[in-house]
């Protein structure tokens, strides 16, 4: 039993450990804009996540450069810029749109439009198959034949 305490004390060891930044901030509005940005900007390690969830040592970089340049006094497009002039434009999850990254923002659009028409042009030829095919009947010769293959096949 004493050495399952330790094995919970020992799996627990790094929690103790983790790092927790702390800012203080001089005004609720510099403190809102803090969490904003960092809601905003993407961590360059992680990819999926935002600079605020992260644990990645680049998001604790990042967090305490945007605090250290709210200090300063810059506005949001200001830190915004210099963090993409640094990292590059995939640090926001908002890319701004350009020739570059219109890609990304009428790219779905695009595909689930080529979708739907590749699915109409694919149902009219099918009702245009089906229509031909039921105008079409089978001559005498062709009836005949078919019988007898029924024939046989019952025959067998």
């Amino acid at each position: 039993m004493r050495w399952l305490w330790l094995l919970v004390l020992a799996l627990m060891a790094p929690l103790a450990l983790a790092a927790i930044d702390t800012y203080e901030f001089d005004t609720e509005e510099q403190r809102q804009r803090f969490y904003q940005l960092s809601s905003e900007l993407r961590c360059p390690k992680c990819q999926n996540q935002n600079i605020a969830d992260s644990d990645a040592p680049i998001a604790m970089d990042l967090r305490r450069e945007v605090y250290r340049m709210l200090n300063e006094g810059k506005d949001n497009e200001e830190i915004v810029d210099f963090l993409v002039a640094r990292y590059g434009e995939f640090v926001r999850y908002k890319p701004a749109l350009t020739p570059a990254t219109a890609i990304l923002w009428f790219g779905p659009a695009a595909m689930l439009l080529a979708g739907f028409i590749v699915l109409l042009v694919m149902l009219r030829r099918r009702q245009k198959a089906l229509r031909e095919a039921a105008g079409k009947s089978l001559s005498q010769d062709e009836q005949r034949r078919l019988q007898s293959l029924l024939e046989r096949e019952e025959d067998s």
